[in-house]
C-alpha cells in the first residue's frame, strides 16, 4: 500500500480509503468484519462513514458495527485514521424542531457525541460536514469545529460536497480566525463525472485542501459489469445511464483488456493520477472485491493511456475559465 498526506496536514493516510456506507445494509456484520480486518491487513489506514449510513430508522447502524469491531482489540481503533460525517437528521427525538438537515452549533455537539458513543472511542481524526449549509454562518460552525479540536474530540475538520467558492469561503473565515480550517473535500469525481475539474478541483489544490473521490466507479457503471449480459434486476434510471454512457462504456472495456486490467481498477488508478486527489473511497460489499481494489495502487498509467481515456471520456476542458473562455 502507498501513503500520502492528507492535504496540506502532517496526516498520513492510505491510497485507497475504506468506505463503510454498505455495511448493516448490503453488508452484513460479519462480513463487515472480515472487510476491516483485510483491509488493516493490506494496509489500508484510513477509514470513512457517516453518521447516517445505516439509513432511515437505522441510522447509525453503520457507526455501531465500526465500534464492535473495534473492541475487538489488535489495536485496530490505534490503527485507524478514522472519518465520519455530520448534517443528516439521524431520528433522534432529543433534537426536536432541530432532527433536521443541516449544521448548527448546536447539533454538530450533540451528533458528534452520538457517532463517539457508537464508535466506542473518544475521538475521530477526520470530522466533515455531509454537505454545504448555505443558512449556518461560518462563525458558528468554526467556534463549534475549534471547540471540537480543543477539547481532543477531533483532530482534523474535512467538507463534503462542495462548490469551489464553498471551500474558499470557508478558509478565508478560518484564516480570520488564525485555525487551520479544512484539510479535505470529499467529492463526486470520476471518469464519468468531470465538472470538479472546473473549480472544485483547482480551489482545492490552491488551498491545500486534500480530495477524497466518491464513487469512483461512477454508481457501478465503470465497475465492468454494467456491460454484462446477465444484468440482473436494474431500475429505469440505472438502464438509462447505461444506454445514454453504452458507447463509451464499450472503448474503456476494449482499453482495459487491452491493458489487462479491470475497469474498476483502471478507473481508481486514473484517480490515482490526480496530484490533489488523496485516496478515492473504496466500497465493497465482500472481502473478494476488497482484494480486487488492491491492485489499483499498483498500476501506472502511461501518458498515451491517460490521453486515450480523455478521449473516451472528455472532460470540461481544464480548469476555468480557459476551459470554456477561450
Amino acid at each position: 500500500m502507498d501513503y500520502t498526506f492528507l492535504g496540506r496536514s502532517g496526516l498520513r493516510v492510505s491510497r485507497l480509503c475504506l468506505g463503510t456506507m454498505n455495511f448493516g445494509v448490503d453488508t452484513d456484520e460479519q462480513t463487515a468484519f472480515r472487510i476491516m480486518d483485510e483491509a488493516l491487513d493490506a494496509g489500508i489506514t484510513f477509514f470513512d462513514t457517516a453518521n447516517v449510513y445505516g439509513w432511515g430508522e437505522n441510522a447509525g447502524r453503520t457507526e455501531t458495527i465500526i465500534g464492535r469491531w473495534f473492541t475487538k482489540g489488535g489495536q485496530r481503533r490505534e490503527r485507524v485514521v478514522l472519518a465520519t460525517k455530520v448534517y443528516e437528521p439521524i431520528a433522534n427525538p432529543l433534537d426536536g424542531p432541530n432532527d433536521v438537515r443541516g449544521l448548527s452549533l448546536y447539533k454538530i455537539r450533540r451528533h458528534l457525541e452520538g457517532s463517539l458513543r457508537r464508535l466506542q472511542t473518544d475521538h475521530v481524526e477526520l470530522y466533515q460536514m455531509h454537505h454545504i449549509d448555505r443558512r449556518t454562518p461560518w462563525e458558528e460552525l468554526w467556534e463549534v469545529f475549534e471547540a471540537q479540536v480543543r477539547s481532543g474530540k477531533v483532530d482534523y475538520i474535512g467538507s463534503s460536497n462542495f462548490a469551489g467558492w464553498h471551500l474558499v469561503k470557508a478558509q478565508s473565515a478560518a484564516r480570520e480566525r488564525k485555525f487551520m480550517g479544512l484539510i479535505s473535500e470529499q467529492h463526486k469525481y470520476n471518469l464519468l463525472e468531470r465538472l470538479p475539474e472546473l473549480e472544485v478541483l483547482p480551489a482545492a489544490q490552491d488551498l491545500g485542501i486534500g480530495v477524497i473521490p466518491w464513487s469512483p466507479l461512477a454508481g457501478g457503471l465503470l465497475g465492468g459489469r454494467a456491460l454484462s449480459a446477465n444484468r440482473g434486476i436494474r431500475t429505469s434510471a440505472l438502464t438509462e445511464r447505461i444506454e445514454r454512457h453504452h458507447a463509451k462504456l464499450e472503448k474503456y472495456s476494449a482499453l482495459c483488456r487491452e491493458l489487462s486490467e479491470s475497469e474498476s481498477n483502471i478507473a481508481l488508478a486514473w484517480l490515482l493520477e490526480k496530484p490533489v486527489v488523496t485516496a478515492p473511497i473504496i466500497g465493497p460489499r465482500t472481502v473478494v472485491q476488497l482484494r480486487e481494489a488492491l491492485r489499483s495502487v499498483e498500476i501506472r498509467l502511461s501518458a498515451d493511456v491517460l490521453k486515450e481515456l480523455d478521449e473516451i471520456f472528455p472532460g470540461p476542458g481544464g480548469e476555468a475559465p480557459e476551459a470554456y473562455a477561450w
